[in-house]
């Protein structure tokens, strides 16, 4: 004869013992809780580069530029040079050709307060149809 496991409690209801099974919250908690996402307030057709490898951005961009005419591809510090490689990724080896750089714009952020700020470098690629 087994021993039975003497920290485990079988379910009382036979629902929850199935793997998929859903528990619903009591009625108080599902009326004091909305989830709520951040609006988004940069346009749609921008990009902004950050540590994800290169392919999930120019993917990113081939879909956005199958939508609209222009990305604009953004990135500060340490990311402008993904976000370069994800320019000339799309207009040299996805887009068929068919996608070209229309202009370069760099700047200067200043970013922190105090004696914390400091300069940080920012590019914006503009990429097109051509």
């Amino acid at each position: 004869m087994s021993k039975k496991n003497s920290n485990y409690n079988a379910p009382n209801n036979p629902a929850e013992s199935k793997p998929g099974a859903m528990v619903q919250a009591a009625p108080s908690e599902e009326k004091g809780f909305q989830e709520r996402r951040p609006e988004r307030t940069s346009p749609p057709n921008h990009i902004y580069v950050g540590k994800k490898p290169v392919m999930s951005y120019a993917m990113s961009a081939l879909i956005q530029l199958t939508q609209s005419d222009e990305i604009v591809v953004k990135a500060r510090g340490m990311a402008i040079s993904r976000a370069v490689d994800v320019a000339e990724i799309v207009s040299k080896r996805l887009g068929n050709n068919a996608f070209t750089v229309k202009d370069i714009k760099i700047d200067t952020e200043l970013v922190g307060a105090g004696e914390e700020a400091r300069n940080v470098s920012t590019i914006e690629i503009v990429v097109g149809k051509k």
